[in-house]
């Protein structure tokens, strides 16, 4: 068996460097930087103004936080392969990477349904939105949207660690757990199973929460005057835009992990990052731009700041 520790993962995707991967690595790093900043931002926003110490902010700020984790899992390796001659990790570093990538995909999903809950609650029960969604019950479902995903794919990463491998080479621009698989000396139809118990429950069950209570959202939103119907699509509005730019995203690279298709370098490398940067990049602004309450506290700050002078 193959030293967890020692094994060297080689990435044969990357090619040498030369113009092209340096053009990539301009383009990540500011897209990178941009990802930081905005969603920073976002959460700044949020704890400063205390108008938006409310639920669906909060919820924000967590799908925020997600963003900031799952492109720092993978965008300084991707940026670092670009540069140089040989791109090598430690099975250790790939399975870590594994683990953060996978974590962020599921804590996207979960955060995403608590956030189509909370619309739910808010349109359907609006009478009893405070006694439901109370900061500690909002606590106990932040808590289980983290430590069960948490739990779950770290059971995965350490069994993915005892497996013997008989090859170091994944064909990828960065780590996933069936190419790690693929590396294994035998099939491990255990491991696959268990992948996909996985994805059933922390993918598609939070998907499938999300489609239930906007089908609730849309049943007693017809029953409503004119005016309700138009304040809560408003407010659905955002979420959904990042609903489906998320799934959307996510379907790609679970096609692209799954099959073998014949891309050109460029299509190969937007196809594999698209998942971990479109998402945390375009949903501070989607939010921002379509919230009208965080439109108004980002004004309030501008123009606090500008008052002093």
């Amino acid at each position: 068996m193959t030293n967890f520790s020692t094994l060297t993962v080689i990435f044969t995707a990357y090619g040498p460097p030369g113009p092209s991967n340096q053009a990539f690595f301009f383009f990540l790093f500011v897209v990178y930087v941009s990802i930081l900043c905005v969603n920073l931002f976002l959460v700044l926003v949020i704890c400063v103004e205390e108008s938006l110490h409310r639920p669906m902010y909060i919820l924000l700020v967590s799908l925020a936080i997600n963003g900031v984790i799952g492109s720092s899992s993978v965008c300084p390796k991707i940026m670092e392969f670009l540069l140089v001659d040989k791109q090598e990790s430690s099975l250790g570093g790939c399975l870590t990477q594994v683990f953060f990538s996978s974590f962020y995909g599921s804590g996207v999903y979960a955060v995403l349904a608590l956030m189509a809950y909370d619309r739910y609650v808010s349109i359907c029960k609006p009478l009893q939105y405070h006694s439901i969604m109370t900061p500690s019950r909002l606590r106990l479902l932040l808590a289980a949207a983290y430590l069960v995903p948490c739990g779950c794919i770290g059971l995965q990463i350490y069994l993915s660690s005892q497996i013997q491998l008989c090859s170091n080479t994944i064909d990828k621009f960065l780590c996933d757990h069936q190419s790690v698989l693929s590396l294994s000396c035998h099939s491990k139809s255990w491991l696959h199973t268990y992948s996909l118990f996985l994805i059933t429950c922390l993918i598609f069950m939070p998907f499938l929460l999300v489609i239930l209570s906007y089908i609730h959202i849309l049943t007693v939103s017809l029953r409503m005057s004119k005016e309700s119907q138009k304040r809560a699509l408003r407010t659905c509005t955002p979420h959904l835009i990042t609903f489906i730019n998320f799934s959307t995203v996510s379907f790609l690279v679970v096609i692209y992990n799954r099959i073998n298709l014949n891309l050109t370098y460029s299509v190969n490398l937007f196809i594999c990052i698209s998942f971990i940067f479109i998402p945390p990049l375009v949903h501070p602004v989607i939010y921002g731009i379509k919230t009208k309450q965080i439109r108004k506290s980002v004004q309030k700050i501008i123009r606090q700041r500008k008052l002093p002078s």
